[in-house]
């Protein structure tokens, strides 16, 4: 199979926000925000549209990337940017094909050529293991919230860019949602069956769940 990578046009904003729906309805919670999320993103100046690449194959959009500017705030004051992405999806019925894969490689890499040093996320850790990504803890970066999390993953793109900057992990507030305008916006598309009590849900709720004081 062949999988093509391309930056997202304005003209596939629709397909993207109807694939990114179709991959997260019912994975973390019943239903999903992450369309949301993904429609208003691209309007925040944290927005990195540089990064910003589609996945095709057979010349249909099945997968995409979306990366933001963040930051951590250091211990001793100062504030240190780094890159976050999020949501990342790749339509239900093409998962495991390595499109996913071929995503996170590709803007990483580019992502090293553009300057920039390192990369935080929220993400389950036996899945981002295989790109690079170690617990943030072992950086002694913690979240916003300032504690240590299972799920919050870090990787340097310059080998010791994050090893002397201990603090807090910040996301852009376009992260913070507004469950009522998600849900205004989720009338726009077909209506969907939220279920609940679902393995990826489980798993979701455990990995949340893993935190503890820094």
């Amino acid at each position: 199979m062949e999988i093509q990578l391309r930056l997202e046009e304005k003209s596939d904003y629709r397909v993207v926000e109807e694939l990114t729906r179709d991959a997260f309805w019912n994975h973390h919670v019943p239903g999903c925000d992450e369309h949301y999320l993904a429609h208003i993103l691209r309007t925040s100046p944290a927005f990195v549209k540089e990064l910003d690449f589609v996945a095709l194959v057979n010349d249909q959009i099945v997968g995409n990337i979306m990366y933001s500017k963040a930051f951590i705030q250091g211990d001793d004051g100062k504030r240190y940017p780094v890159l976050s992405f999020g949501p990342i999806s790749v339509l239900n019925n093409m998962q495991g094909m390595g499109i996913g894969s071929s995503l996170i490689q590709h803007t990483m890499k580019l992502a090293a050529k553009l300057g920039y040093q390192a990369i935080v996320i929220y993400g389950d850790p036996e899945y981002y293991h295989r790109f690079g990504f170690t617990g943030a803890e072992n950086f002694n970066i913690g979240t916003a919230w300032d504690t240590y999390a299972t799920p919050l993953l870090a990787c340097e793109l310059i080998p010791g860019a994050l090893q002397n900057c201990p603090g807090k992990f910040y996301e852009d507030d376009i992260y913070h949602l507004d469950e009522t305008a998600s849900a205004l916006f989720d009338q726009n598309f077909p209506p969907k069956e939220k279920c609940s009590g679902l393995p990826s849900q489980k798993r979701f709720s455990e990995l949340v769940a893993m935190n503890r004081p820094r």
